[in-house]
């Protein structure tokens, strides 16, 4: 939840109406849009 949080800058309060497969939806979306703007890390 700190990914969606941090990204989003929503509160608990936001994220505790959701059910868990809209947080794992918006985790996602959460990593994607990090990984646009920053880059995603090269192992090796």
């Amino acid at each position: 939840m700190t990914d969606i949080a941090a990204i989003f800058h929503w509160s608990l309060a936001d994220m505790e109406a959701m059910d868990l497969p809209e947080l794992a939806d918006w985790r996602e979306r959460a990593v994607a849009w990090h990984n646009r703007v920053h880059g995603a890390k090269k192992s090796g």
